[in-house]
């Protein structure tokens, strides 16, 4: 119909002209309230957005030459942000004469992943840039079960 009918029939009942689609050929219209379209359109987005879940990266900072009860302070941390769904960064400095026993770095950043396994995989293996080692420890996602 045309769009003069169109409008004379939306007024008549006191409602909007909106058009749903305009690049159709002819231009697809509907007759609605056109403030109660926009509230529940609106609705939908926030309930949407609310549903949607936040991935942080948390970063943990370890040393080469970390003790045993530290050690464990950090993994549990880890564990505690992996749990809670947020990617782990874990990262080593090495200063000094630390820069020639980057095997021992190695291995404490592969104790950390171990650790962590049950709760997080390795989503990016430790690797060197510089004086820093660094590598990113993403949660395990579980299914919701009903």
């Amino acid at each position: 119909m045309s769009s003069e009918k169109a409008l004379q029939m939306a007024y008549d009942k006191g409602l909007d002209l909106v058009a749903m689609s305009t690049q159709s050929n002819p231009p697809v219209c509907k007759i609605m309230d056109y403030g109660k379209y926009r509230f529940d359109r609106e609705k939908r987005e926030k309930e949407a957005k609310k549903k949607q879940q936040t991935v942080e990266l948390k970063e943990i900072q370890l040393s080469p030459r970390i003790d045993t009860h530290d050690f464990e302070t950090k993994a549990k941390q880890a564990r505690k942000f992996l749990e809670a769904g947020n990617k782990v960064r874990v990262v080593m400095r090495f200063r000094g004469r630390e820069m020639s026993h980057m095997a021992i770095g190695r291995e404490v950043i592969d104790k950390f992943a171990d650790i962590c396994s049950e709760v997080g995989t390795v989503d990016k293996k430790p690797s060197v840039d510089g004086r820093i080692m660094s590598m990113v420890i993403s949660p395990i996602v579980q299914k919701a079960t009903k």
